[in-house]
């Protein structure tokens, strides 16, 4: 049964909360909501039994957290602020993807952000004007443009068969009718390009690994090593992993791994 926290704007955010121990809340990336995204269930289950409360909620605009009249970055902060208050702060944030951004730039933004795990943020270019030019042509399309016509144009840098395979799939419709929610999605990537990196992650002060699986695209060893080398407390790592998925037990064991270490045995 979801419980319910309420943001700063009075939207309803949807949440379950598994195990016992310091709090953990999985932050996901685009197209991925609870009842749309067994595998991160699945290993929200398998790291709950190693010792930690773990939260998994639905950002807004997506599942039963779908009732929001805007979903900006400054949106989905302050979603994860409400989020923090209700567990207790300071918690680890587990970032997929986008949500890896969502994550730096709540850290950043002064959230009590004790632990981040960040799984193949897709990062551009340093000082890139990429982000900023691809939210805009987002937002464009969500305003203007058809439900399919925004996820074709959040997709088109992505494998062509990847979306392929979504349009063909049963889930086609449940993603279209998330295409508002990516907003924050692109405009937390655009953030990690309209500043040097070493400027923008200064303030983060949570302890941070950069995840990659070992078969990845190309742009994701760069990203990862730039988030290493720019957040202060910063470190890089390899998983079993492939075209941007992971399995369950391998995420869970190398976050509890990272999230039980001590400071000085940090790696």
């Amino acid at each position: 049964m979801s419980s319910y926290v309420t943001s700063t704007d009075g939207t309803r955010i949807a949440y379950d909360s598994q195990g016992t121990g310091p709090p953990v809340i999985l932050v996901a990336g685009a197209m991925q909501f609870r009842a749309f995204d067994p595998t991160t269930s699945a290993m929200g289950a398998l790291l709950a039994a190693e010792g930690f409360t773990v939260i998994n909620f639905d950002r807004r605009g997506r599942g039963e957290s779908a009732a929001a009249p805007s979903c900006t970055l400054a949106d989905n902060i302050e979603d994860l602020r409400a989020l923090i208050a209700m567990a207790g702060a300071p918690v680890a944030l587990v970032g997929n993807s986008s949500g890896g951004s969502i994550s730096l730039a709540a850290a950043a933004a002064g959230l009590d952000v004790s632990q981040m795990v960040l799984f193949e943020v897709p990062l551009r270019e340093e000082l890139g004007s990429y982000g900023a030019e691809f939210a805009a042509g987002l937002r464009e399309r969500i305003a203007n443009g058809s439900p399919d016509e925004v996820i074709e144009y959040f997709m088109k840098d992505m494998p062509p068969e990847w979306l392929d395979g979504a349009r063909n799939s049963p889930g086609w419709p449940v993603m279209t009718a998330m295409g508002p929610s990516l907003d924050a999605d692109a405009e937390s990537l655009a953030w990690t390009q309209s500043a040097p990196r070493a400027e923008l992650f200064s303030s983060i002060g949570a302890r941070t690994l950069a995840l990659v699986g070992e078969q990845t695209l190309p742009i994701m060893p760069p990203a990862a090593e730039s988030i290493a080398a720019n957040v202060p407390r910063g470190a890089y790592d390899t998983i079993l992993a492939a075209n941007h998925n992971w399995e369950p037990a391998v995420l869970a064991e190398r976050t509890a791994r990272f999230l039980k270490e001590t400071p000085a045995a940090a790696s």
